[in-house]
This record gives structure tokens, C-alpha cells and sequence, in this order.
């Protein structure tokens, strides 16, 4: 009698695990970038601002690194210093599209078929500044190409955060005094 009800619950666990794996969600009231250009993305970005959690706790100095991997994913390279550690972290994950390229709307891996929200919901038209949103109210950055923002950036991005419903007096801005 019992085994009949192995398979179902398998089945069930099954695609439980393919839907959490897939990942890639965003915010009610946000919206990913339309006719986003990935290769102007690419590069060098320096975390201006983050909502804190478990990861990146007690960073400064963080960077992320975005490259092209040969399988046309984006190889994500994060690295921070933890002044509590007084050391280096590193994490290296992957990126992939939800919808397709133009659309700013990423869904990223550190942990094997596990993947998260990553959402750029404003960037300027140079590619030098990005608002980054989660896939929940949870998570959240400010991106620069520099180690600072323009002021009238920094008031443009908050307004906009603030609009989808994030606590923007939550945010850790990221310290920037070590070499990276």
C-alpha cells in the first residue's frame, strides 16, 4: 500500500525543486529595463548601496565583475572585503536571461541550480549607474562604474526604489577605501 505513494510524492518533489530552481522574480511595481544592450553591461561595477543580508554582511570594497561566459551565459565575479575578518571574499556565480536579451530581467546562480532575482530597473543612458532589484523587496543595489554616484543619481535611484516599496533607509552604502 505504501509504495503507491512513492512515486507521487516524488513526482510532486520533483517539480517542487524545478520551480524553486528556476528562480528569476521581481518585484510587484518593478520593471526590468526593455531594450537593454548586455555588452555595455559587461565590465567592472562598484556597489554603491545594498540592502544587507547574509552574504555580503560586513563587506566593503565590493565589485562585481560581469563577463561572457562561451555558453552565452554571464559569468558573475562579486568581491568584498570584510573588515570584521579584516580579509578578502570572493563568490563566482552565473547569469542567464529570463525572457531574452533586451530585457533586463536575469535571473543569477552562485549555488548550483539554485537561482535568484536580478533586475536592473533603471540604468542611465551610458551604462555608468544601475538600480538593481531582487526578486523580492529583500534585496537591492545601487551599481557604479565609479566608487561614487552623482548626488542627482543616487536621489533619482532612491525615488524610484522608494516608488516600488523598498525601505530605503534600510540601505548599507558600501565603503570604498581599499585597493580593488
Amino acid at each position: 500500500m505504501k509504495n503507491r505513494y512513492i512515486v507521487p510524492v516524488l513526482i510532486g518533489a520533483g517539480i517542487a525543486f524545478a520551480l524553486y530552481s528556476c528562480g528569476g522574480g521581481i518585484p510587484k511595481k518593478a520593471t526590468a529595463v526593455t531594450n537593454f544592450d548586455s555588452a555595455k553591461y559587461l565590465g567592472k561595477w562598484y556597489e554603491i548601496a545594498r540592502l544587507d543580508y547574509k552574504w555580503e554582511r560586513d563587506l566593503d570594497n565590493v565589485t562585481a565583475e560581469y563577463s561572457l561566459n562561451e555558453n552565452k551565459t554571464i559569468r558573475v565575479d562579486n568581491k568584498g572585503y570584510n573588515f570584521k575578518k579584516d580579509k578578502w571574499e570572493q563568490s563566482i556565480g552565473k547569469a542567464k536571461f529570463v525572457e531574452k536579451e533586451s530585457v533586463a530581467m536575469l535571473k543569477v546562480s552562485f549555488f548550483g541550480p539554485f537561482y535568484s532575482g536580478y533586475n536592473v530597473v533603471s540604468i542611465d543612458p551610458d551604462y555608468k549607474y544601475a538600480l538593481v532589484a531582487g526578486e523580492s523587496l529583500k534585496y537591492m543595489w545601487i551599481l557604479s562604474r565609479e566608487k561614487t554616484i552623482p548626488e542627482g543619481v543616487k536621489t533619482e535611484f532612491l525615488k524610484k526604489a522608494q516608488e516600488i516599496g523598498y525601505t530605503t533607509s534600510d540601505l548599507v552604502w558600501v565603503k570604498h577605501d581599499k585597493t580593488n
